[in-house]
């Protein structure tokens, strides 16, 4: 039975959780939350709250928070489950509001990239001059623009994303495109950009995200079948499981992220973390998934890459950028090389850039927070040589013997790593005429040594 003493109103819900009736405020509250009455219970804690204790047929009783637009409402619930399943009472005995805090700038710009992310259906990292370094899409409405941008690395994204009604001589400032309407080659959808700057204090942004997003939905289906990256045919893995796979796995993370940074309304912290914990293993299996194609790759018979001239200073500040908001989380500095710096190098621009990520990954997960990371360039005769230095906990002997191993984590666990990424970043180092190793020392950091050819005629 439902307790006695003050109650502020009362409501009846069915056996589909829909709100039949209710009194005066929470019918307002129900309204304002953009439901009706009679209609499904608009207020998402008050849903799962009902949900839960006519399935469980068990009265449960909790605060509620609700953000009708203007006012954070939190009050006092109790359900009570009917008999055979047909619907609750709900009572609600205490009730109070207050304004709803006022969100930032930078708050709302950080809302409006989490929203971009969720609904894109393409995006591409970009170097400091708004040069493709990387792209990756679902669907096949956006295969041949894909194709085109991964073949084209290094030119400027508005080439295969053109903007529409901007008749400035191209390339414009950052500012100016972001948002910008672009024309799709093949597609009848209206699509914007969005640009999400690598930003280092005090110096200009050191790359960008690019996001596509249409607003209008996708009547094509998912490409399901031939990935769009791979040069060389992946077997199992890359080639029938990652294209089917990759797209779900991106919807649960940007799902439980839309969930853990409360999106969609209130939510109590528990669920917040349970939605991060979601995330984080999405994540992870998003990550192994890449790991195991590329790792398929590599050990494919004949792999080979396709070398170009390269400079491995602007690989390493490029690089640098893209990880340097997650360093920032730590409070890490990452130093890169001056840009008056030059490396030439011959290799395949992305293969590096794919191993210097890796690198630069791991030395952020690793080191302590508050630290540093360097990046540092040497030229040894036919060598160009790249150093990825951190201050983390460093390695024995018996570890470096062993950590370019495949499936090798040194003992780590739940940190979010497959025991592959070392192993892949070797073979492509090897595969185009250079090598990769480390010096290290027990609390003394790591040094991670990329040795490529250099570039003679530069």
């Amino acid at each position: 039975m439902l307790m006695e003493g003050s109650i502020i109103a009362r409501a009846a819900s069915d056996a589909q959780d829909r709100l039949l009736e209710a009194d005066e405020p929470l019918a307002g509250l129900q309204e304002r939350c953009g439901g009706q009455l009679p209609g499904t219970i608009a207020v998402p804690e008050l849903l799962e709250l009902v949900r839960k204790a006519r399935r469980y047929g068990f009265r449960l009783a909790r605060a509620v928070t609700a953000h009708d637009g203007g006012e954070v409402v939190t009050a006092w619930v109790e359900v009570e489950p009917q008999e055979l399943g047909d619907g609750c009472q709900i009572v609600v005995r205490n009730w109070q509001t207050a304004p709803a805090p006022v969100e930032d700038t930078a708050s709302a710009e950080r809302r409006r990239t989490m929203i971009d992310r969720h609904v894109a259906e393409l995006s591409a990292q970009l170097d400091p001059e708004q040069r493709v370094l990387s792209v990756t899409s679902e669907g096949a409405e956006l295969v041949a623009v894909t194709e085109a941008m991964q073949t084209g690395f290094g030119r400027h994204w508005t080439e295969f994303l053109a903007p529409e009604k901007m008749t400035q001589q191209q390339p414009l400032h950052w500012r100016l495109l972001d948002g910008a309407r672009v024309i799709v080659p093949g597609s009848r959808r209206s699509w914007k950009v969005a640009l999400i700057p690598h930003m280092r204090p005090g110096f200009d942004p050191a790359g960008f995200e690019l996001l596509l997003v249409s607003d209008t939905p996708s009547t094509g289906t998912v490409l399901a079948h031939e990935p769009i990256e791979p040069l060389l045919r992946r077997s199992l893995v890359g080639h029938d499981l990652a294209p089917v796979l990759r797209q779900p796995l991106s919807r649960i993370i940007a799902n439980a992220e839309t969930i853990r940074t409360r999106l969609a309304g209130p939510l109590p912290d528990a669920y917040a973390e349970y939605a991060g914990e979601i995330a984080g293993a999405g994540k992870l299996l998003l990550g192994l998934l890449e790991d195991l194609a590329d790792l398929e790759v590599v050990e494919t018979e004949g792999f080979s890459t396709a070398p170009d001239r390269v400079d491995l200073s602007e690989l390493a500040r490029q690089a640098a950028g893209i990880l340097n908001v997650r360093a920032q989380e730590k409070g890490i500095v990452i130093e890169a090389p001056h840009p008056a710096e030059a490396l030439p190098a011959v290799a395949e621009y992305r293969r590096v850039m794919q191993i210097l990520l890796n690198l630069i990954g791991n030395a952020i997960r690793y080191s302590p927070e508050n630290s540093q990371i360097w990046l540092r360039l040497e030229a040894l005769g036919d060598r160009a040589r790249i150093i990825v230095a951190d201050q983390g906990p460093g390695l024995s002997l018996e570890e470096q013997g062993k950590i370019f191993d495949k499936f090798e984590r040194l003992g780590r666990s739940g940190d979010g790593g497959s025991g592959l990424g070392l192993y892949i970043s070797r073979s492509l180092a090897r595969a185009m005429g250079g090598d990769l190793a480390v010096e290290s020392a027990p609390g003394q950091g790591a040094r991670f040594i990329l040795d490529l050819p250099a570039d003679a005629e530069s």
